[in-house]
C-alpha cells in the first residue's frame, strides 16, 4: 500500500492533469503517474476514473489526442490482470466511452482518408483502434476470470459494455477492406475479441443452476439467483445476435473473413448449445436457423445463376466442391442448433424442408446437363447426405409430439386427401428445366411446383432408405405416405425419369457416380423400409398399402407391389406365406369366370399371375398346397378356369415336389389329347362355366414355360391345326369363331414348340391351310384374323428346319413365301418386331439359299423413317442386320430427346387410365390403352356409305374375277406369259382390295365402339 506522501502525489498528478490544456503535457504527466505504480483500490478507481474524463474532454482527431488516448488504454489495461473489486464501474465506463468514441471517428477517418487528408492522422487512429480491440480482449478475459455477478447497475454496465465492444468489432470488419494497410492486423485483433468474448460467455454459463432457474421461472419468482440468470442470459444474447451479424457479414464479404466466419458461427451455436434451451425465451433462435437457412440457399441460387449460362468446359469437381463446403457448413452448423431447439425449428420447418428439397432437386438437374455432371458428383458426395441429415433432425426429435411430425410430412409429401401429383401442370420438357427456376419456388407454391416434384421423390426414397435412424413415429407416418409415392410415379416427368434416366446411388468412385436405373434405387428403398418396420406398428401400415394396390392400375406400381410381395414372401414365415396364399387363392376362385381367362389384364389372370410369382418365393409345401387343391377340385364349376389361369401366367411346376410334378405333367398331356381325340365336325356345345378349349390353352402354357414336353408321334396336333383354321373360316356363329381363333393362337404356340413337327408329311397341310386362312377371302373378310399374327410369326420362324431345294417351285413354298410377304409388310411396331424376329431365326437355319424371295419390295422396313413412304431394298437390309445383330441396342442408359418425349406421353396416357380406374366402380379391372391418338379423334367418324358400297362392288367384282381365273386355268393346260401376268396382277388387286375392306370395317368398328 502506498503512503500517505505518495497518495498526495497522485492527486497532485491528477489536478496537475486536469488543469493542463496541453495534450503533450497531459501524455507526460500520465507517463509519470504510470510509474507511482498505484496499487490502492480507492486510488485506482480514481485513476480510472480521471482517464475517462481525459476520454472525454477531446472529441476532435489528431495526433496528440491518439497519444494520449494510447496512454490511457495503456495505463488502464495495466490493471486488468489485478483484483478489479470498487473499480469494475471505472473500467466498464472507460471501455464504454473509448468504443463509442473510436466507432465515431471510424466513420471520420474513413471520409478523411477519400479526402485525401493527412495520412498520418489515419495511422494514429489505427493503431489506437487495435490498442482498443486488444483492452476489449483483455476485458473479456478478465471478467472472465472474476465474473461480475452483483449489483444490477453494475451488471447493465458489463452487458453495456459487451455490446458496444463487439458493436465496434463489426463496425470494423464492415469497413475492413477500405484499409488495406491496417486490414490484417485489426482483423487478427477482431478475431481476438470475439474469441474472449465466447469465453468470457462460457465462464458465466458454468457456476448457473439452470433447473433452479426454470424452476424459478416457472413459478414466477425473482430472487437474486434469476437477476444473475437473466443478467448471463443477457450477456450471452448480446454476443450470439453480434456473432450472428457478423457470420452474415462474413458470409456475404466473398471469402476474405473465412476466419471470422467460422468463428462467428461456431461461435453462436456454442453458446446455444450451452444454454441447455433456457435461451430460447431471450434468443430468436428460429430467426437465426432461417439466418443459416437463407445464407445457404443464397450462395446455391448464385451457383444456379452462374451455371445456367452456357458453358464452354466441364465443370471440375474440385471447383464445385469450393463452392457447395460453405453451404454444407451453414446446413451443419443448422443442425446443432436444431438439436437443441427443436421446438423452434419446428415453426420454421417449412423453410428449412423447402432448403432441403431445392438441394435434392438441384442435384437431379445438375445430372441432367453433360458440363455438370460433376457438379452433381460433387454434391451427391459434399452436401446432399448433410441436407437430409438436417431434414431427420427437424422431424425425428423426440421433444415433437407426434401430430407435429405427421404435420411436417403431409406438407412435405401431401395431405391424406391430395397424396397425388397427377394434377399439377406439364412442363413444355420437365427434364430440363432452368437451374433457377428451382431456387424461385415459394413456400405457398411447393405443393403445386413440378420443378421440386423430382427432388420431393428422390427425398421421400432417402427417408427410406434411413428409416433404421428415425423414430416409430416417422416411420408410422412414412408408411402412410406410401401412396404418394405411387401417386408421384404416375406423374410424367417422374415416370419418364424412373424409366429413362439413371439415379444415383448416392456413393461415388472416383470421380464419377455409381448409375443405376431409378427402379432398382426405389425397390431397395422400399425393402430397407419393410425390414425396419417389419416388427413395429407401421407395418399393419405397408401390409394394407401393399394389399391395396395389388391392382394398381399403373403398371409400374403393379411390377412395385408384386416385386415387394416376393420380398415378404421370400423372408416371411411359412405360416404368413401359407395364410396369405390361402386368401389369394380365395380371391382368385370367386374371380374365375371363362371370359377373364382370355383376358391377360383380367382381375383372374393378375392374380394367377401374382400367385404364380410368389408361390417362386415360398416352400415346396405351398406350391403344392396349392396345386393339389386345383387339381382335386378342376372338375368344379369354373375350377378349369382357375387351372387354365395359373399355367398360363406360369405357374412353376418346377417348385412342386416330384411326384406332384409328374402327376400334373402327365394330366397335362393326357387331357390335351382327350380333348383333341374328342374333337369332331359337329359344333360343340359351350358351357358358361367353361372355356372351351382349356386343355390346349394348359399345355400351350406350359410347353411356352419350358415345363412340359410332348412328343407327338401320330401328328395329332398338325391335323388339329388344320381342323381349326377350316372351322374358323366357315364359322358363322361370333362366339364359336372366338373361340376357334384362341384355339388357333394356341395350336400355333404348340407346335412352335415341337421342332419335330417341321420335319413330318404334315406340315405341309398346315402351311397350305394357312396361306388360305390368312392370304385369301376369309382373310379379307375378318377383321379379327390380325390376333393370329403374333403366333403366325413364330410358326413361320419354325419352318428353317424344314428341308428347301432352291429351284423348287412347289405350292408349299409358294405359301411360305406369301406368309413371309405379308408378315414382312405388317407396319405396326410389335408386328415388325416379332416378323423380323421370325425371318431371323427362319434364316439362320433355312437350306434356302434364295431368301430375297421370301423379302417383299414394300417391307415395313424398307421404308423411310421419315416420311414412310419411300421403298428401298438396301435400306431394308441395312435395318434388318441392326436388327438381327442388335447393333441399335442402346448400351448405356442416356435417352434422346425424342426417347424422352415418347416416355413424356407414354407416361400421359398411364396417367389417364389411373384417373379412370379411380373413378371405376370395379377396381382391378382396367380398359385397353388406345395406342394411336388418331384412333382417339378420328372414333366416331364413319365413312361415307359410297365408299363402303364401292367397296362391296370391289369384293363382288375380284370374287367374279377369281371364279373366271379358276375355270381358265382348268380349261388352260400349262402357263402362257399372258396368264403370268394376269395372275401377278390379280396377286396385287387381291391385296390392294384387301386393304380397303380392312380400313372400311375397322373405321365400321370405331364407329360402332364410339
Amino acid at each position: 500500500m502506498k503512503n500517505s506522501s505518495s497518495n498526495r502525489d497522485l492527486q497532485t498528478l491528477l489536478e496537475a492533469i486536469r488543469a493542463s490544456d496541453v495534450v503533450e503535457t497531459r501524455v507526460q504527466l500520465l507517463n509519470e503517474v504510470e510509474e507511482l505504480h498505484v496499487a490502492e483500490k480507492s486510488e485506482v478507481a480514481s485513476l480510472l476514473e480521471s482517464l475517462k474524463i481525459l476520454w472525454e474532454e477531446f472529441t476532435c482527431l489528431d495526433i496528440s489526442q491518439c497519444m494520449l488516448n494510447k496512454t490511457i488504454l495503456r495505463m488502464a489495461a495495466s490493471y486488468l490482470e489485478s483484483d478489479m473489486s470498487g473499480c469494475l464501474e471505472n473500467v466498464l465506463g472507460l471501455g464504454i466511452k473509448a468504443s463509442i468514441w473510436c466507432g465515431k471517428h471510424l466513420k471520420m477517418t474513413l471520409v478523411s482518408a477519400e479526402e485525401s487528408l493527412e495520412e498520418e492522422h489515419s495511422a494514429y487512429f489505427y493503431q489506437l483502434l487495435s490498442d482498443l480491440m486488444k483492452f476489449s480482449a483483455s476485458s473479456f478475459s478478465a471478467f472472465a476470470k472474476h465474473p461480475i455477478l452483483d449489483g444490477k447497475e453494475l451488471m447493465l454496465m458489463v452487458e453495456n459494455f459487451v455490446s458496444e465492444q463487439l458493436n465496434l468489432t463489426k463496425d470494423v470488419l464492415m469497413e475492413i477492406k477500405r484499409i488495406p494497410s491496417y486490414g490484417p492486423e485489426l482483423q487478427k485483433e477482431a478475431h481476438f475479441v470475439l474469441d474472449s468474448a465466447i469465453r468470457l460467455c462460457k465462464m458465466y454459463y458454468t457456476p448457473v443452476n439452470w433447473d433452479q432457474y426454470r424452476k424459478e421461472e416457472k413459478n414466477c419468482g425473482g430472487s437474486e439467483e434469476t437477476d444473475h440468470v437473466n443478467h448471463v442470459i443477457n450477456v450471452m444474447k448480446y454476443t450470439i445476435e453480434k456473432l450472428c451479424q457478423l457470420g452474415i457479414l462474413a458470409a456475404n464479404d466473398g471469402g476474405s473473413l473465412v476466419s471470422v466466419l467460422n468463428l462467428s458461427w461456431k461461435g453462436v451455436v456454442t453458446l446455444l448449445q450451452l444454454g441447455k434451451g433456457a435461451l430460447a425465451v431471450k434468443i430468436d433462435v428460429a430467426g437465426i436457423l432461417l439466418t443459416l437457412n437463407s445464407l445457404a440457399k443464397e450462395s446455391l441460387k448464385c451457383a444456379a445463376e452462374i451455371w445456367s449460362n452456357p458453358l464452354k468446359a466441364v465443370v471440375s469437381v474440385d471447383e464445385a466442391k469450393r463452392i457447395f463446403l460453405p453451404v454444407k457448413f451453414f446446413l451443419i452448423n443448422a443442425v446443432r442448433i436444431i438439436t437443441q431447439y427443436p421446438s423452434q425449428a419446428f415453426s420454421v420447418f417449412k423453410e428449412i424442408t423447402l432448403t432441403v428439397i431445392m438441394i435434392s432437386t438441384f442435384r437431379i438437374s445438375l445430372s441432367k446437363h453433360e458440363l455438370l455432371k460433376p457438379v452433381s458428383v460433387a454434391l451427391a458426395e459434399t452436401l446432399e447426405p448433410t441436407s437430409v441429415h438436417l431434414l431427420n433432425s427437424v422431424i425425428n426429435s423426440a421433444q415433437l409430439r407426434q401430430d407435429e411430425k405427421f404435420k411436417i410430412l403431409d406438407w412435405l409429401f401431401g395431405s391424406e386427401n391430395n397424396e397425388t401429383s397427377g394434377h399439377m401442370p406439364v412442363h413444355e420438357n420437365p427434364q430440363f428445366f432452368s437451374l433457377e427456376e428451382i431456387f424461385s419456388v415459394t413456400i405457398d407454391s411447393v405443393d403445386k411446383s413440378i420443378q421440386l416434384l423430382p427432388g420431393r421423390f428422390a427425398l421421400f426414397l432417402n427417408i427410406l432408405k434411413g428409416a433404421s435412424d428415425l423414430d416409430d413415429d416417422i416411420r408410422l407416418g412414412m408408411a402412410r405416405k406410401l401412396g404418394w409415392l405411387f401417386g408421384a410415379l404416375v406423374d410424367e416427368s417422374i415416370y419418364s425419369s424412373v424409366m429413362g434416366i439413371p439415379g444415383s446411388s448416392g456413393s461415388t468412385q472416383g470421380k464419377e457416380l455409381v448409375n443405376q436405373s431409378l427402379i432398382y434405387l426405389i425397390l431397395h428403398s422400399l425393402k430397407t423400409f419393410i425390414i425396419v418396420v417389419s416388427s413395429t406398428q407401421a407395418w399393419d401400415e405397408v401390409e394394407s398399402f401393399l394389399l391395396e394396390n395389388f391392382f394398381h392400375p399403373h403398371y409400374l406400381c403393379y411390377e412395385i407391389v408384386t416385386e415387394l410381395w416376393c420380398f415378404v414372401f421370400r423372408h416371411a414365415d411359412t405360416e404368413v406365406v401359407i395364410d396369405i396364399i390361402d386368401k389369394l387363392c380365395s380371391l382368385l376362385i370367386c374371380m374365375a369366370h371363362p371370359v377373364s381367362v382370355l383376358t391377360s389384364s383380367s382381375a383372374l389372370r393378375r392374380i394367377a399371375r401374382s400367385i404364380s410369382m410368389l408361390v417362386t418365393y415360398g416352400l415346396p409345401s405351398v406350391a403344392d398346397q396349392i396345386f393339389s387343391s386345383v387339381l382335386n377340385n378342376k372338375r368344379g364349376q369354373f375350377m378349369p378356369s382357375f387351372y387354365a389361369a395359373l399355367l398360363m401366367e406360369g405357374f412353376p411346376l418346377d417348385c412342386l415336389s416330384e411326384k406332384m410334378r409328374n402327376s400334373a405333367q402327365k394330366s397335362l398331356v393326357a387331357d390335351y389329347f382327350d380333348f383333341l381325340e374328342k374333337f369332331n365336325n359337329d359344333f360343340p356345345k359351350i358351357s358358361a362355366s367353361e372355356t372351351f378349349g382349356t386343355p390346349v390353352f394348359c399345355l400351350s402354357a406350359a410347353l411356352q414355360h419350358h415345363q412340359a414336353s410332348l412328343s407327338d408321334t401320330d401328328m395329332k396336333t398338325l391335323k388339329f391345326l388344320v381342323a381349326v383354321s377350316r372351322k374358323y373360316r366357315i364359322c358363322e356363329d361370333g362366339t364359336l369363331k372366338h373361340s376357334y381363333r384362341w384355339l388357333l393362337i394356341e395350336t400355333l404356340w404348340i407346335v412352335s414348340n415341337m421342332k419335330h413337327l417341321y420335319s413330318s408329311d404334315g406340315i405341309e397341310e398346315v402351311i397350305l391351310e394357312l396361306q388360305t386362312l390368312f392370304i385369301s377371302k376369309p382373310y379379307i373378310l375378318d377383321n379379327q384374323i390380325f390376333h393370329c399374327k403374333p403366333s403366325l410369326a413364330f410358326f413361320m420362324g419354325g419352318l428353317g428346319n424344314m428341308e428347301f431345294g432352291d429351284s423348287e417351285e412347289s405350292a408349299r413354298n409358294t405359301a411360305i413365301m406369301e406368309l413371309y410377304h405379308m408378315l414382312l409388310r405388317e407396319r405396326h411396331w410389335a408386328l415388325v418386331h416379332l416378323a423380323i424376329s421370325a425371318f431371323g431365326y427362319f434364316a439362320a437355319r433355312t437350306s434356302c439359299n434364295q431368301l430375297w424371295r421370301f423379302l417383299p419390295q414394300d417391307a415395313a422396313l424398307s421404308f423411310d423413317l421419315e416420311c414412310g413412304n419411300e421403298a428401298d431394298e438396301d435400306r431394308f437390309m441395312s435395318e434388318m442386320k441392326a436388327f438381327l445383330e442388335k447393333e441399335m441396342a442402346c448400351l448405356s442408359m442416356k435417352p434422346s430427346p425424342d426417347q424422352y418425349e415418347m416416355l413424356v406421353t407414354e407416361s400421359l396416357m398411364l396417367k389417364e387410365v389411373v384417373q379412370k380406374n379411380l373413378m371405376s366402380p370395379e377396381p382391378g379391372i382396367c380398359d385397353p390403352m388406345e395406342i394411336d391418338g388418331d384412333k382417339q379423334a378420328n372414333r366416331k367418324r364413319k365413312l361415307p356409305e359410297e365408299i363402303t358400297r364401292g367397296v362391296e362392288l370391289l369384293q363382288s367384282g375380284l370374287k367374279v374375277m377369281g371364279s373366271g381365273i379358276s375355270h381358265w386355268k382348268q380349261i388352260q393346260l400349262g402357263s402362257t406369259d399372258i396368264q403370268d401376268k394376269i395372275l401377278t396382277q390379280f396377286s396385287h388387286l387381291e391385296i390392294l382390295i384387301a386393304d380397303m375392306v380392312s380400313l372400311a370395317c375397322r373405321s365400321s368398328h370405331l364407329s360402332d365402339a364410339g
